[in-house]
């Protein structure tokens, strides 16, 4: 096996990647993580390492988080920048691995990357998939929030409804406090189910804190650059996330445009998904639901997630190759 784990200058910032392969003629599937600001390298190093079967694995701690956190100043905590980080990325994958062009994958805050991505710099992209699909930021709070709230209601949660009624309804995706009154608002709506099927299950502690310790992946550099950097980008990001609205922005894609969407995410609402896939003009597309998950199908149905996604990414491997 090949494992690549270092640094490497993008946007004039050494970030941190980590790639592993058993092929290096396998095509590169490049990871973009959530947050923003909340790496992922830890998951796919562990419990979808099988993807190397079809796959050379590219992940990539995003500026300002991580093992990427260090020398980063907040005017550079941008959507137009880390867009451009993350095309300079792709070219140096697919100047390293000798490929014309790669497969990129973003969950979450890395469906916005990815999205912006495969808008801007389609020409080195094969085909982009998301999952946990951004749509509308300010529409995502509120749904978010509302499910939150009546879910409180419902179960006679005085605590919860009291603490969401203190923090408020978003305004323009931005609730008040910040950072702190958003995890507010995450923590209660995962408790009752809505990040993952495993209602009443998955804490924040054991659905990310835990596993990010426990993987081994992240030095205690990156440790401590995660540790400070999750709440620093998402807090100076949070509001150009929220005003994202890609019906009115990001409809027209000159690339294969996937989303893999759990039907009870109300992290990032589902329900805002069909209207806007309706609207993409792409070469190929699919919206693929995934009924028993929330915000990350690649987690709750990882079996399913991974034979779709193999299937649909091999498919356009096979057309690319038809066409040389």
């Amino acid at each position: 096996m090949i494992d690549i784990n270092t640094r490497i200058v993008i946007g004039g910032t050494r970030q941190r990647i980590h790639i592993k392969t058993n092929d290096t003629s396998k095509p590169v599937l490049l990871f973009l993580h959530g947050g923003p600001g909340v790496c992922n390298r830890h998951n796919i190093m562990t419990a979808h390492l099988d993807l190397l079967d079809s796959f050379t694995i590219a992940t990539w701690d995003q500026r300002g988080s991580g093992g990427s956190a260090s020398g980063v100043k907040d005017a550079d905590l941008t959507i137009r920048r880390l867009t451009d980080d993350a095309a300079e990325l792709v070219e140096w994958l697919r100047a390293h691995f000798g490929k014309d062009r790669i497969f990129v994958i973003g969950g979450s805050w890395g469906s916005v990357l990815g999205t912006w991505l495969a808008y801007r710099y389609p020409a080195g992209i094969a085909a982009f998939v998301g999952f946990g699909q951004v749509v509308d930021g300010a529409r995502n709070e509120e749904l978010s929030y509302g499910f939150a709230l009546d879910a409180a209601r419902a179960a006679g949660d005085g605590d919860s409804i009291r603490k969401l009624q203190e923090v408020g309804p978003p305004v323009r995706g931005q609730y008040k406090g910040g950072y702190d009154g958003m995890m507010v608002q995450r923590r209660i709506m995962m408790r009752y189910g809505g990040y993952s099927r495993d209602k009443g299950k998955r804490s924040y502690l054991a659905s990310m804190v835990i596993p990010i310790l426990a993987s081994g992946e992240y030095s205690p550099l990156d440790l401590a650059g995660y540790i400070t950097g999750h709440r620093r980008v998402l807090s100076v990001m949070w509001p150009e996330v929220g005003a994202v609205d890609f019906p009115s922005t990001c409809t027209k894609f000159d690339i294969p445009f996937y989303i893999f969407d759990g039907r009870l995410d109300m992290n990032t609402p589902s329900e805002l998904v069909q209207e806007w896939y309706d609207m993409i003009e792409a070469p190929d597309k699919d919206l693929i639901w995934f009924e028993h998950s929330g915000h990350n199908p690649m987690n709750d149905e990882p079996e399913k997630f991974k034979r779709l996604l193999r299937e649909k990414l091999m498919a356009v491997k096979e057309r690319e190759e038809c066409r040389i």
